[in-house]
């Protein structure tokens, strides 16, 4: 069985590949050949996750997922949300970004947050989604080497570090991507009726 995942990531690729076992065989953007951007123009997570799945479904018509991920933050009235990726500009610079929340937050005392990661599953035409969430707070500063995004700055609850400081292994165990695709991959493994 083959399903369509819409990224060009093969660390993703390849993370959700393991989850999945050898009976089911993902193919990326990168193997299909598709280098078009697939239109996020949606004014939230779960829409553009939405769109890309679709996007994928309506051109090749086989079983496709697609994910999103935005950082909300309390005091700023749920941003950078939907423009996680490219809050501080379309050329998408992760330390940018860190320093345009960084500098909104200056003053807040309410430093909460989550992240969101939104799956959307086509199979026959139907559609399926998966949330995963990580509540946390946003540090004073930036601290860590790993991860990206905004790892460096998200601190999940009960932690006590920021997801930038821990290893991948680490992060994978909770992580809001992590939920997401475990219940994408429970669900997959558990419906009957996939077909590709």
């Amino acid at each position: 069985m083959k399903i369509i995942f819409a990224s060009h990531n093969q660390n993703k690729v390849k993370e959700i590949q393991n989850l999945l076992g050898d009976e089911i065989q993902l193919l990326s953007l990168t193997e299909l050949g598709l280098e078009e951007d697939i239109p996020e123009t949606a004014d939230t997570i779960e829409g553009n996750s939405l769109l890309k799945a679709k996007y994928i479904w309506e051109k090749y018509q086989m079983t496709c997922f697609a994910d999103d991920t935005g950082l909300e933050i309390e005091a700023l009235n749920g941003e950078p949300g939907v423009f996680s990726a490219r809050y501080a500009g379309d050329r998408k610079n992760d330390d940018a970004n860190i320093d345009k929340v960084l500098s909104k937050l200056s003053g807040h005392e309410n430093r909460n947050a989550r992240f969101k990661t939104v799956i959307t599953l086509i199979n026959e035409g139907q559609e399926f989604q998966f949330t995963g969430i990580v509540n946390g707070e946003i540090g004073l500063e930036k601290i860590g080497q790993n991860g990206f995004g905004y790892d460096p700055i998200f601190v999940p609850e009960k932690q006590g570090k920021t997801f930038a400081e821990m290893t991948l292994n680490e992060k994978n165990l909770f992580s809001h991507r992590a939920r997401a695709f475990h219940q994408l991959v429970n669900f997959i493994t558990e419906y009957k009726g996939i077909n590709s």
